[in-house]
């Protein structure tokens, strides 16, 4: 993460997040080009089974990659999580980050969607964008979906940092309902539907756009909208694109914010202390090396709840 830049300002988020669309469309055009190949998801298939491996080879290929990734301390950053158990991955092989105090929330605390991402991508998501049938391209496909499935996970989990600013912006209206447990609250008041048309309708103008064969005839940037039979050519539908940010990431990305937000209470009940380091159990103060242990092993959750019911009158 750049030190120089502030990650809290609603108008980097919002640069950030529309680089992210380019991103997401790009590598769902990518997987568009080959076909659904059901036996690159299918776990005990023959070709895995003779390798001795007891997974799908997707889900084999995501592992192994997250597994190098790990090594670069990619999953130490707020923005980046990992599909597989931190239990299964390996340390960091480069020193941790060093995060400012105004991203120690965002730091210590974790959310983490990516069961349900990968669920919506395999049953909703691959099914609009992909043709029936099997081509053999298992490797392409799988770095294909690795590649999306990524993609995905920082755009939504990028929630925890529009959460983070929307808090700061209003302290006091978040705070009441924390304190009142008001979830559907919450997501009322985070909530700004103009902006989320705004965003379908940019993204389904950069589907039509990046989904053209491009050449120098038939490059249509700026003019009427496409005919029926110029969308029926195009490499994503940008109806398809759009009904994808409405009804899996948008609202994907509202519920990290809620979760963000319901945890980030705990928080304020004093478990972090003025230095930002955390309390364990016994109420000794845990170092950052001891905090980020904490955390690889799953345990910093159920660790800071335990905490905060203790705290809770």
């Amino acid at each position: 993460m750049a030190q120089d830049w502030n990650y809290l300002d609603l108008q980097n988020i919002r640069a950030t997040l529309i680089r992210q669309e380019d991103t997401i469309l790009f590598n769902l055009i990518e997987r568009a080009q080959f076909k659904r190949n059901a036996k690159a998801y299918e776990k005990g298939a023959d070709f895995m089974a003779k390798a001795g491996i007891d997974k799908s080879f997707v889900d084999f290929m995501l592992f192994e990659t997250e597994s190098t990734h790990s090594k670069a301390r990619r999953y130490t950053s707020p923005d980046e999580k990992p599909f597989t158990n931190r239990n299964e991955l390996p340390a960091s092989i480069l020193p941790p980050l060093v995060v400012s105090d105004e991203l120690k929330y965002l730091q210590a605390i974790e959310v983490n969607l990516n069961a349900q991402i990968y669920a919506k991508y395999s049953d909703q998501i691959l099914p609009i964008i992909t043709k029936e049938g099997d081509d053999g391209q298992y490797g392409s496909t799988a770095v294909c979906d690795i590649q999306a499935l990524q993609a995905l996970s920082k755009r939504i989990h990028y929630g925890c940092f529009v959460a983070e600013s929307k808090f700061q912006s209003r302290p006091d209206d978040y705070r009441r309902l924390q304190q009142a447990g008001d979830k559907n609250g919450i997501m009322e008041l985070l909530t700004n539907r103009e902006v989320e048309d705004r965003v379908i309708k940019r993204v389904m103008a950069k589907a039509a756009t990046y989904g053209q064969e491009i050449t120098d005839e038939t490059a249509v940037l700026h003019g009427p909208a496409l005919s029926a039979e110029a969308v029926q050519k195009l490499k994503v539908n940008p109806e398809s694109m759009g009904k994808l940010y409405r009804d899996i990431i948008i609202p994907l990305t509202k519920d990290v914010e809620v979760e963000y937000l319901m945890q980030r209470a705990l928080f304020d009940r004093r478990i972090l202390t003025s230095s930002g380091t955390v309390r364990d159990a016994g109420g000794a103060l845990m170092t950052g090396t001891d905090w980020q242990t904490h955390k690889k092993m799953g345990c910093a959750c159920n660790l800071l709840l335990q905490i905060a019911r203790s705290l809770l009158p």
